[in-house]
């Protein structure tokens, strides 16, 4: 199916970035433990519990109304032991029913104190996860059939290149833009010729999807300097700065704005490319020019649907701050000028200008790929997109 020199070219340059990326990931590998210690704040280790009872009571000493929350530890060298804490004197303090699961960790021990002595950490979710899991891959494998089962494979490997390369790699201490940058080519090339095959269809969204991504890099660093991001903004970023971690801030932030780009770039060059090839099957004897703007036509449609997801999907991740940000005194444009707000803005303009050039440079890629498909190689294409 890639028998013209057009497919041969392009099959290998799909073959130099297979080579580049894998080397990408050789270098820059992460070796050694990571350079971060958060400290026992926020690494202790948790047990489940169950809530027994709640018994509300006058804080001593303060005004208010403190609980003591009894409760049945689950896990751990205590399993079976009963303990308490109490509520309402700062910190954590949300509402709590008799029954529910929570996460616990143990402080540290009094020399000389034999009584259990926990405090609540966080809420036990982990079940109601796994159940909700459970269903999106049944919905997708009914809906999707083969190519549903294997987009859960696709991302399956997309989630093992962010934990196993991604995030160790930033912190052991690698350029942030660089691992994610080269985490982004390897999830993509994995996500695409794995759910798509190597057929014209997945070498056009590949390499459009490639040369887009890149685009979106090299925009995200220039803005992000001129706007003088600092990648500060978050409290993540702030727990990462007071570690003394080492790890690049703005470097973290322009890496989220790649990995968050991607997200949205192959769906829309894998429709752009699969539109191509069945447009080309129903009309053969169309010409680069026609089938360019007839391909471009149901791209502007597509484009304009998923920047409006991006720009929602970026608001909704944003909404706490904004809400805060809404609530005081600050102009329209001094809230707009806020780091927390501005990078958010950034993120979503960069991203969607990247999103708006894969539709022209994908549909080209495909256009010129399609051009001396034989009509039975195009008609046992796999044309099929599900959004």
């Amino acid at each position: 199916m890639l028998s013209s020199t057009v497919g041969r070219l392009f099959a290998g340059v799909l073959v130099l970035m297979v080579l580049t990326t894998g080397i990408g990931l050789v270098l820059l590998w992460p070796e050694g433990e990571s350079r971060l210690d958060l400290g026992p704040g926020l690494t202790a280790k948790t047990e489940r519990a169950e809530v027994l009872r709640i018994v509300e009571s006058p804080c001593s000493g303060l005004d208010g109304t403190c609980r003591g929350v009894a409760v049945r530890v689950g896990t751990g060298p205590d399993r079976g032991q009963i303990t308490a804490f109490q509520l309402g004197l700062g910190g954590l303090d949300p509402p709590l029913e008799v029954g529910e699961s929570l996460r616990i960790a143990r402080e540290a021990s009094i020399p000389g104190e034999r009584e259990l002595s926990y405090t609540l950490v966080d809420f036990e979710r982990r079940s109601p996860m796994l159940w909700l899991a459970v269903a999106f891959a049944v919905l997708v494998v009914v809906f999707g059939r083969l190519r549903g089962a294997l987009s859960l494979v696709g991302l399956a490997a997309s989630l093992v290149v962010v934990l196993a390369f991604v995030l160790p790699g930033i912190l052991s201490g690698e350029p942030p833009l660089a691992v994610a940058t080269v985490g982004a080519l390897a999830i993509m090339l994995v996500t695409i010729l794995l759910t798509h095959g190597a057929g014209p269809k997945a070498v056009a969204a590949t390499l459009g999807t490639a040369a887009s991504l890149l685009l979106t890099v090299a925009l995200a660093v220039v803005f992000t300097g001129l706007t003088n991001l600092t990648g500060l903004a978050s409290e993540e970023a702030t727990i990462l700065a007071v570690n003394a971690s080492g790890v690049s801030l703005q470097g973290l932030l322009l890496a989220g704005m790649v990995i968050a780009a991607l997200g949205v770039l192959d769906d829309v060059t894998v429709s752009q490319a699969s539109t191509v090839l069945a447009l080309r099957a129903a009309n053969p004897a169309q010409g680069f020019g026609t089938l360019f703007r007839r391909a471009l036509e149901v791209g502007r449609d597509h484009v304009s649907a998923t920047v409006n997801t991006l720009v929602l999907a970026y608001v909704g991740a944003s909404l706490p701050a904004l809400l805060i940000l809404s609530s005081t005194r600050l102009g329209l444009g001094e809230t707009l000028n806020s780091e927390v707000v501005a990078k958010e803005i950034v993120a979503t303009l960069v991203g969607s200008i990247g999103l708006i050039a894969a539709v022209p440079i994908t549909t080209a890629l495909a256009v010129l790929l399609s051009a001396r498909l034989e009509p039975e190689a195009l008609a046992g294409a796999d044309h099929g997109h599900s959004h």
